[in-house]
């Protein structure tokens, strides 16, 4: 019990709480800040969307807690995905094939999803607690330089948000957006970014 009397944890669950009733959330990364929601609920999708002012679905990645919650979203993917994001040291975005379980308006028509595993305290503490994938797409009006941190994040997106997470749980991010690579069913792989 001790565990939920933590800030971390109250933080998290009061940011899940957020997510679960729909709303979308302003909150730090591994990377960068990001906008995020419950990646399973598509009006939540839609709203940062709007928020955006963009519908580009490439644009949108979830984060995933492990290997484990990933497969349960993805049913297609190589092995040698996973082998990658295992070995990877720095942030990685792997782009997979075989997109399922999500919102629809947040997987792209090729059915593939962008993913990461964060090394992140505070992200791994929302997934523990929601114990499904969280939206996670950069906190900035599209086609506008992304935000590292909240202090360089617009006031219309801090405004449009239904929760800003405390920046206390910031912990040390790279303070740049991460790694791509895509896989394909054949085991192609393809370094985006």
């Amino acid at each position: 019990m001790a565990q939920k009397e933590t800030p971390i944890y109250k933080e998290a669950a009061e940011a899940v709480r957020i997510m679960r009733e729909g709303g979308i959330i302003l909150y730090p990364t591994d990377t960068v800040w990001g906008l995020g929601c419950d990646a399973t609920n598509r009006e939540a999708v839609e709203k940062i969307y709007r928020l955006k002012q963009s519908v580009n679905k490439k644009s949108m990645l979830v984060l995933c807690s492990n290997a484990d919650m990933v497969v349960r979203y993805v049913n297609r993917a190589p092995s040698i995905a996973f082998e990658v994001m295992e070995v990877a040291s720095s942030p990685l975005t792997v782009i997979l094939p075989g997109a399922v379980g999500l919102a629809e308006n947040l997987i792209p028509e090729e059915q593939t999803l962008g993913v990461r595993v964060p090394d992140h305290e505070f992200c791994q503490e929302m997934l523990r607690i929601l114990r499904r994938p969280i939206v996670s797409t950069s906190a900035n009006i599209s086609g506008c330089e992304t935000p590292v941190g909240l202090n360089d994040v617009a006031r219309e997106i801090i405004e449009g948000v239904d929760y800003v997470v405390n920046p206390r749980f910031e912990g040390k991010p790279t303070r740049k957006a991460s790694s791509i690579i895509a896989f394909g069913e054949g085991s192609e792989v393809k370094v985006i970014r």
